[in-house]
């Protein structure tokens, strides 16, 4: 059985060199679609990480009126706490909200100046807002507007990074959807190429299947080194294009931490090398092997 099975890679091999330009073209249109499959994995990382920040940069804003008591305010911020689309409600004082602006500000000497002529506090109390969910801002907006609290309520604002993460969730959705079309598409064309380098090895080399027909072969001997060759090209395939972009990964991680500091792309790298490498190895043997099958049961009809 060992036996066996090394002639059969010894074959597959054979016929991997033997029109070794045509194998080069195969492998390189196949070593394009994983990098292809890679860049759409890492970017839904990327993308993810980046929706996860905005979230969390989005609330709601209630800003009360200054005669409003604190009393009611609080009264207010718990019954907000107890509404099931809210995760977090946080109370901002007057004086805390003042101490926020001067800070914000303390590098401005004609706004600082004007605060202090100022007798009393122009700022008003506020809660800020966190939903389980972006989606559910609109309906706790909702709910503000038509409530009884709403005569003690100077405005209610969304921050605008509610816009920009449904702009980025487009953006990102088509990302996505034009990668996936990519990998396909690259998928397609990798699948065609080693099929007609399969079935060239395949017509070149039909005397000695015929032969081996009529001493009896049996048909795993003679489809086998076909099948090898569709897996030399998706492991070769799977290891040039880690070659290929790690590296390339690892120069870009940098500067998408500048960017995103939640994301460390070396990190994630690593902790998932072996996973990726896997990814890449099922995706790249897969292509070689269905190729391979479709050739075989077209030309050799076994």
């Amino acid at each position: 059985m060992m036996s066996s099975l090394l002639r059969l890679v010894k074959y597959g091999w054979q016929h991997f060199w033997r029109n070794k330009w045509l194998s080069l073209a195969t492998l390189f249109i196949i070593v394009l679609a994983l990098i292809v499959f890679e860049m759409l994995i890492v970017f839904s990382v990327i993308t993810k990480t980046g929706l996860e920040i905005l979230k969390d940069k989005i609330d709601i804003s209630v800003y009360f009126k200054v005669a409003t008591p604190e009393s009611e305010i609080l009264k207010i911020k718990k019954s907000i706490e107890e509404l099931s689309e809210v995760d977090k409600v946080e109370y901002v004082s007057k004086e805390k909200a003042l101490e926020i602006f001067k800070e914000k500000h303390k590098n401005d000497p004609t706004i600082i100046q004007a605060l202090e002529e100022l007798e009393e506090n122009p700022l008003s109390s506020l809660i800020n807002i966190k939903a389980k969910d972006p989606t559910f801002y609109s309906i706790i907006a909702g709910k503000l507007d038509n409530n009884d609290w709403r005569p003690l309520i100077e405005k209610i604002t969304y921050t605008q990074n509610k816009v920009v993460i449904e702009r980025l969730g487009k953006i990102v959705d088509i990302g996505n959807k034009l990668g996936l079309i990519l990998t396909i598409l690259l998928s397609i064309s990798a699948i065609l190429v080693t099929f007609n380098t399969v079935s060239l090895a395949i017509y070149s080399a039909r005397e000695e299947i015929g032969i081996m027909r009529l001493v009896g072969a049996p048909n795993y001997f003679i489809t086998g080194p076909y099948i090898v060759e569709g897996i030399i090209y998706g492991l070769l395939a799977a290891i040039i294009s880690m070659l290929i972009f790690w590296p390339v990964a690892y120069w870009a991680s940098p500067y998408l931490k500048f960017l995103l500091s939640n994301l460390d792309l070396r990190v994630y790298l690593l902790e998932n090398f072996f996973k990726l490498l896997g990814y890449q190895i099922l995706f790249g043997v897969g292509l070689g092997v269905v190729s391979s099958n479709f050739a075989i049961r077209k030309y050799l009809k076994i």
